[in-house]
């Protein structure tokens, strides 16, 4: 009996704990409504000229790696290949429906060391810049394999439009 109530203050506690957890994250959801869904892949995509495999990260709002993007299923880490097409970067996460970032969409690709609660060895992360309709965003994929995640990169920086060559006016 003289365990009985710490044991029902800490279940309580936990419990509250996690419901807190849950209302931040409805919260957070609903911020982030007016967020665009990402296209889905199209029926007719040209062949790969490169697939990788490795691990969905997350999607962050871009250039803050702490704000996670949690609609459309983009907030939850999972197994993914990314594959590099003429219409753009596919990126399937298993157990969510792929999706296609179109070349006018890319801002970027690099290295990153970290993205919200994944800290790896240095630049052990490829991260994509990205526009998600209006909404600016980071994704970042861990790619075990040093060499095919330099050659995404590489693939995704070829994908990425130049910048716009033409001057102001004179």
């Amino acid at each position: 009996m003289d365990r009985l109530t710490p044991t029902l203050l800490i279940v309580g506690f936990l419990v509250v704990v996690f419901g807190l957890m849950l209302l931040g994250w409805r919260s957070r959801r609903r911020r982030q409504g007016g967020i665009a869904r990402p296209e889905p892949v199209p029926a007719a995509l040209g062949a790969a000229s490169l697939v990788v495999d490795g691990w969905y990260v997350a999607t962050t709002l871009a250039d803050q790696p702490l704000e996670r993007v949690a609609v459309h299923g983009l907030g939850f880490r999972a197994r993914a290949t990314a594959s590099v097409h003429p219409e753009g970067l596919v990126l399937a996460p298993q157990g969510r429906d792929a999706f296609l970032i179109e070349p006018a969409a890319l801002r970027g690709a690099g290295r990153a060391t970290w993205a919200i609660d994944r800290v790896v060895e240095k630049d052990g992360l490829v991260l994509i810049g990205w526009m998600l309709g209006e909404t600016p965003v980071d994704s970042y994929l861990r790619v075990p394999d040093a060499p095919a995640a330099a050659a995404l990169i590489t693939a995704i920086q070829t994908l990425v439009p130049a910048p716009d060559a033409e001057g102001p006016a004179s």
